[in-house]
């Protein structure tokens, strides 16, 4: 029987920055190398040159503001007036500006803490004119009488609000005289205004602000008079206030899921850099809000240019993008479940049924033979894998479509190989097209450049890069016609090395130099020495993995003629629908586990649940005991890949002793018994744009000390997962929920009234608990564990307190398109009502439940890849 031990009568409790007392903070320091390689195009767009000049010249005219005006605002109340990280504020630089200065202390580090400079109450904005209305909502006009110390404003904006749903409201502002760009997404159009919105929206004339509130409580969702709103060509400003201190999503970062909203400042610009606090491969503009009350909504802001995101304990969010405009969603819920469906209205691709069980990879094989001595170490073992990966390594000088004929040669004879044993195997690639080799000795460049597909500079010319190949050309794939050159390239790979799968990497995408191999423009931000098709990179970088990877999805379905199978490093809102995301390089440390968690949660919220880190680390040296416990967690990652880098030493199953290795086996045995199970959250993600990977807050949205929890999660409804994340334990603390939960394993339960339980946690165990009121789908074990393999299918009952159960089942064959719009599949829902006696609507099977112990384990199905 399992032990549970309480702690504590009491459930944690959260500051009013919304992080657990006591809880180390999942980030690093990032060197200075990295920071002012990543930060720079952030910081040169927001210089205070011209800023400072203009500023000498408004305040001229505008005189000092009274200081009572300044002492009577909060210090959590205080808006950045002076952002620009490369000045050091002066009381004449931030008063020339005609905002509020006080002195304070900087904290340690390189975060800004409560701003020096700061927006008095009655400083200059927009005003609004008279609303029109529309067919979908209202529409104003808003004016500008005084210019700000920003260049280029823009006087005039155009104000659209559209009531598109009971549960959607969508505000656009823009400018009223001319286009600006605007996010080439296809976002699913309204067809008629809300009948009933959940929603009310009131507008402040002069200063301009508009106050969303939720109809029911009347909580407010977001009020954006509280500072000045700026439109101007290359900087935008708008702030609200925040209903509660619980905001989740802005990624892509690394930190806890719940972020600090202690003077936090989040960049958003796709860079290659190892995960750290900073930002990362992806951008995604989007948070979710727990309100006070249990209810949550959302916030999109649709725009791809470099951004930053502040956030303030008042609470507030200040939003600073640096182009485009100001185009909002904001989704009413009101659970945090719904929320993501109404943001995800644009679903995920339907993940194939292999691609949900354990890969495995690594940088530094060597060679192809060596690759196949590991997959047959595995089979030697009995270890489930689904598929063999290969890195950069495999290419001739790490040039795209080649293979290394030397050390890759048996490469062809090796997915053979897998493909017989029922596996498959997956190879990655990069945008960077090697631009040195002999003219006509490499078609991907020559016809690239014949076609004129490549991002070329001012001069017409291919803008030439640096990345792994050497100096490279970069594929626009903005452009329609390099769809079709990518496609062309990977049919003619495919006919020598047949792939079931792409790992598209390097997508932000990275350069190894700045700009060019002729280094970066010195013009206007605004007029880049390099275009793309279907605007300038500065608009388009954000976007780079999307396009790559919609480009790679469409090619995989012509080529194979099956559902595609895509994972992308880059990646940016409505990526789910065409690839799953890795987190990236991380390292071989206990930290780095721990921060896993959280990346997975927030990847779940912006819509890509096909998403996990490297199991055991890319880079550094794993120990025995760390890798074990990784593969236990990893083993519920939904994406599932073990993957390291070369010159350090391996981290496969096979490369441990006797008794790691069984401990790391029987986790991925649990997680294929489970698959029946995942492969039905993965179509519910599809179909209705849930979670797979889920927050325990989700389920028990009224519970707080739910709202922190990034250390444990759930799979679905009814799974949850407790990991060990601290070497040298043999027992982990969990929160357990209000309500009855069963050990996986052995049917034990405990009846938690929501508190902290220590649990036994050795070695060779992870923690799987099954939540009451549960049907698990399962499946036996056996060779090859697929939808075709004949393998007999369970359902795993645990009942809640009243003797009910409720569970469903998707099932098709796996890798067909279309199944769902087509009808080829079976879906079944099960229910158990009573004690003694529960007929399941599956095969005309009636199972006897004994009263005593409540989970029960019933053979369902044992043939064939369809329930009838």
């Amino acid at each position: 029987m399992k032990s549970y031990q309480k702690l504590t009568a009491d459930v944690p409790q959260i500051t009013e920055s919304g992080e657990d007392d006591g809880k180390p903070l999942c980030h690093q320091k990032l060197s200075a190398w990295w920071l002012g390689g990543g930060l720079l195009t952030v910081a040169a767009l927001l210089s205070g040159v011209t800023v400072w000049v203009l500023g000498q010249i408004w305040w001229g005219q505008h005189g000092t503001p009274p200081l009572t005006k300044c002492v009577s605002i909060p210090e959590s109340l205080r808006f950045d007036c002076f952002p620009e990280r490369s000045t050091v504020v002066t009381r004449e630089l931030c008063e020339a500006r005609g905002c509020c200065f006080v002195d304070g202390d900087w904290p340690s580090g390189s975060a800004r803490g409560v701003p020096w400079c700061f927006y008095p109450p009655d400083f200059p904005s927009y005003t609004l004119g008279s609303l029109n209305e529309t067919e979908l909502g209202v529409r104003g006009f808003l004016t500008r009488k005084a210019k700000t110390y920003y260049p280029r404003d823009v006087v005039k904006l155009q104000l659209s609000v559209e009531f598109e749903t009971d549960a959607r409201l969508h505000v656009k502002i823009t400018d009223a005289t001319k286009p600006r760009y605007e996010v080439p997404l296809d976002v699913p159009p309204a067809t008629k205004r809300a009948e009933n919105p959940l929603y009310t929206i009131e507008f402040s004339k002069e200063p301009f602000g508009l106050i969303v509130k939720r109809k029911s409580s009347g909580t407010v969702l977001l009020n954006t008079t509280v500072a000045p709103l700026f439109f101007a060509d290359q900087f935008l400003q708008i702030s609200t206030v925040l209903p509660s201190t619980f905001i989740y999503g802005l990624g892509e970062h690394r930190s806890n899921f719940l972020h600090s909203l202690e003077w936090n400042t989040l960049t958003f610009w796709a860079r290659d850099v190892p995960p750290t606090s900073f930002n990362l491969y992806g951008v995604h503009p989007f948070y979710l809000a727990m309100e006070r009350d249990g209810a949550s909504h959302g916030v999109f802001l649709m725009n791809s240019n470099a951004m930053e995101v502040v956030l303030q304990p008042a609470p507030a969010l200040t939003w600073r993008p640096v182009g485009g405009i100001l185009d909002f969603y904001i989704f009413l819920g009101p659970d945090p479940n719904l929320v993501l469906q109404q943001y995800h209205r644009v679903r995920p691709f339907v993940t194939p049924w292999t691609r949900a069980r354990f890969h495995l990879c690594r940088w530094g094989y060597g060679t192809s033979n060596e690759t196949w001595e590991i997959v047959k170490a595995m089979r030697n073992f009995q270890i489930p894998q689904a598929a063999q990966w290969n890195d950069i390594d495999y290419m001739d000088g790490y040039r795209d479509f080649t293979i290394d004929s030397q050390k890759f040669g048996t490469l062809p004879q090796l997915v053979e190989d897998l493909h017989k044993h029922g596996q498959h195997y997956v190879m990655i690639l990069d945008p960077g097209i090697s631009s040195t080799q002999p003219p006509g000795s490499y078609w991907p460049y020559d016809e690239g450049l014949k076609r004129g597909i490549f991002i070329n500079s001012t001069q017409g010319k291919p803008l030439i890069g640096k990345v792994w190949p050497g100096f490279t050309a970069f594929p626009d794939f903005s452009n329609l016609n390099t769809h079709q050159w990518w496609l062309e390239n990977l049919d003619r790979f495919h006919s020598l090395v047949p792939f079931d799968g792409l790992w598209i990497d390097m997508n932000e995408p990275s350069n190894f130099v700045d700009g060019s191999t002729a280094g970066c423009s010195q013009e206007e931000l605004d007029k880049p020495p390099y275009v793309q098709n279907a605007s300038v990179h500065y608009n388009l970088h954000n976007l780079y993995g999307l396009m790559e990877a919609k480009a790679t999805a469409s090619a995989l379905v012509k080529i194979r003629g099956k559902r595609p199978f895509v994972i992308s490093r880059s990646s940016f809102p409505s990526q789910g629908r065409y690839s799953g995301h890795w987190l990236g390089d991380n390292r071989s440390e206990w930290k780095d586990m721990v921060c896993s968690i959280p990346g997975v949660l927030s990847f779940s919220l912006f819509g890509i649940p096909l998403v996990g880190a490297d199991i055991c680390g890319f880079s550094g040296s794993t120990s025995e005991e760390l890798c074990t416990r990784w593969m236990q967690l990893g083993a519920f990652y939904p994406f599932a890949r073990n993957h390291n880098t070369q010159d350090v030493k391996a981290q496969d199953p096979s490369a441990f002793s006797p008794a790691a290795r069984t401990a790391m086996k029987t986790a991925l045995e649990v997680r294929y018994a489970l698959l029946p199970y995942l492969y039905s959250l993965f179509h519910r993600a599809h179909l209705q744009g849930d979670t797979v990977a889920r927050p325990l807050f989700f389920e028990f949205p009224k519970d707080v000390a739910t709202y922190s929890i990034d250390r444990q999660f759930l799979w679905g409804r009814g799974l949850l997962l407790t990991p060990v994340l601290e070497p040298g334990v043999n027992s982990v603390i969990g929160y357990f929920p209000r309500g009855l939960w069963y050990d996986y394993y052995t049917g034990s339960s405990v009846n938690s009234s929501g508190e902290n339980l220590k649990i036994a946690a050795p070695l060779d165990h992870i923690n799987v608990h099954v939540r009451e009121g549960t049907i698990l789908p399962t499946q036996k074990l056996g060779g090859s564990t697929s939808v075709g393999s004949g393998n007999a299918l369970h359902l795993i009952a645990a009942l809640s307190q009243n003797a009910n159960a409720w569970g469903d089942l998707y099932w098709d064959d796996g890798e067909s398109l279309d199944t769902f719009a087509k009808g080829d599949y079976s879906y079944l829902v099960f229910n158990v009502t009573q004690v003694r006696r529960a007929s399941l609507p599956c095969c005309g099977v009636t199972s006897k439940l004994p009263t005593v112990v409540p989970l029960v384990t019933n053979v369902i199905h044992s043939g064939g890849p369809f329930l009838t």
